[in-house]
C-alpha cells in the first residue's frame, strides 16, 4: 500500500437502512457512537464524514470527539441533511425564503463543526434541489439560486472547502447539479476558489458518465476536491461494495488520478443494507488495496502509447495483466 494511502467512509456505511418495504429498518437503529464503534473495527479506515445534526440530537461534539479518539477515527468532512422532509421542495432552490435561510443557516451551523474537527471540507448534497415535472419551475431561477446558495457559503466562509456531491436523480427526479460539467458550469459561474466537486463513482455510473472521464474534466478546472467510490448496475444508485460490478472502469478511475498525481482519500460510499457493515468495508478495502498494487505494476509508459493510438485491445490487455494479478 502506498504510504500516502488513506482510506475513509461515510458514517452511514454503519447505519441501519429503512426503505418502503422494510419501513422499520434492515436490523435495530444504531446512534452516532455505535457507528464511529463499528467505522473502528474496519482495518485501515483511518477517517470518517458524518451527517450533521447528529442523529442523536442531545449528543456533544465532546462526546464525539472522545469516540473518534478511542477508535483512532479524524474526520475528513461534515454533510449537512439539507434532503430531509423540511427541505422536500428544495434546500437553496426552495420556493419560500424562509427555508432557503434555514438551509443556509444549516450549513453554516456544519462549517463550524469542520472548524471544531480539524476536517477538510463541507459536503453539500442538494439532493431536493431540482424539479419532477415539465413546467414546474422557471428553469432560469431554479439554477440561479442552485448557484447563490451554495456560492453565498462560499463566500461567507473562504476559509473552508465546499464540495458539490452531483448525482442525476433520487429524490429528484431532475437533480440541479447533475453531472459534472452542469456542476462545473455552476461553479466556474460561482467564481469562488473555495467550491469544488466530491465526484461519487456511482453516481458517474448511473448518469452515464466515465468516472474517470468525469474525473480528468474535474482535474483539469483544479476542481476535484474529493472522491467517494461503491458500484452499481447503472440503472440506480445501488451503493454497492467498491469494484464489484466495474472494477476495469474502477480501475481506470484510480489511474486517472495516479496519471494525474492526484492526492486525497479513498472514500467508501456504501449501503450494505443486508451485509455486514465491517465485512463490507473490509472487502472493499482489500480490492483498493489491490487497486493501488496494480497502479505499481501498471506500465504506464506503455499505456499511454497505446491510447495515443487508441489501441483499446492493447491497453485492456496491460490493465488486466496489471490489475487481475494484483488481488
Amino acid at each position: 500500500m502506498s504510504s500516502n494511502l488513506k482510506f475513509g467512509a461515510g458514517i452511514w456505511h454503519f447505519a441501519t437502512y429503512v426503505d418502503r418495504y422494510a419501513t422499520d429498518g434492515y436490523g435495530p437503529p444504531r446512534s452516532l457512537i455505535e457507528m464511529i464503534d463499528l467505522a473502528g473495527q474496519v482495518e485501515d479506515l483511518s477517517v470518517v464524514d458524518i451527517n450533521y445534526p447528529f442523529v442523536d440530537p442531545d449528543l456533544s461534539l465532546g462526546a464525539v470527539e472522545a469516540a473518534l479518539t478511542r477508535n483512532k477515527l479524524s474526520v475528513i468532512g461534515i454533510t449537512p441533511e439539507i434532503y430531509t422532509r423540511r427541505f422536500a421542495k428544495g434546500a437553496f432552490t426552495n420556493p419560500d425564503p424562509g427555508i432557503r435561510r434555514l438551509a443556509n443557516e444549516m450549513v453554516n451551523d456544519a462549517a463550524d463543526v469542520v472548524r471544531r474537527f480539524g476536517a477538510d471540507y463541507v459536503k453539500l448534497w442538494p439532493g431536493q434541489d431540482g424539479w419532477d415535472y415539465p413546467f414546474q419551475v422557471d428553469h432560469r431561477k431554479l439554477w440561479q439560486l442552485s448557484i447563490d446558495g451554495i456560492g453565498e457559503l462560499a463566500s461567507q466562509n473562504p476559509d473552508l472547502k465546499f464540495v458539490i456531491e452531483y448525482k442525476p436523480r433520487e429524490p429528484r427526479v431532475h437533480m440541479s447539479y447533475d453531472s459534472v460539467a452542469r456542476t462545473l458550469l455552476g461553479i466556474e459561474k460561482m467564481g469562488l476558489p473555495n467550491v469544488g466537486i466530491l465526484l461519487d463513482f456511482g453516481h458517474s455510473l448511473y448518469g452515464g458518465e466515465s468516472p474517470a472521464d468525469a474525473a480528468q474534466l474535474a482535474i483539469d478546472h483544479g476542481r476535484l476536491f474529493g472522491m467517494d467510490v461503491n458500484d452499481n448496475f447503472r440503472s440506480w444508485d445501488d451503493d454497492l461494495i467498491a469494484g464489484s460490478v466495474h472494477p476495469i472502469e474502477l480501475f481506470e478511475f484510480f489511474y486517472t488520478l495516479r496519471k494525474n498525481k492526484w492526492e486525497g482519500v479513498w472514500q467508501l460510499d456504501q449501503f450494505p443494507f443486508r451485509e455486514d457493515s465491517v465485512a463490507a468495508a473490509n472487502s472493499a478495502i482489500g480490492f483498493l488495496k489491490a487497486v493501488d498494487r496494480a497502479l505499481d505494476k501498471l506500465d504506464f509508459e506503455a499505456m499511454q502509447a497505446a491510447q495515443d493510438r487508441h489501441d483499446a485491445v492493447a491497453a485492456l490487455d496491460l490493465a488486466r495483466r496489471a490489475l487481475f494479478t494484483s488481488y
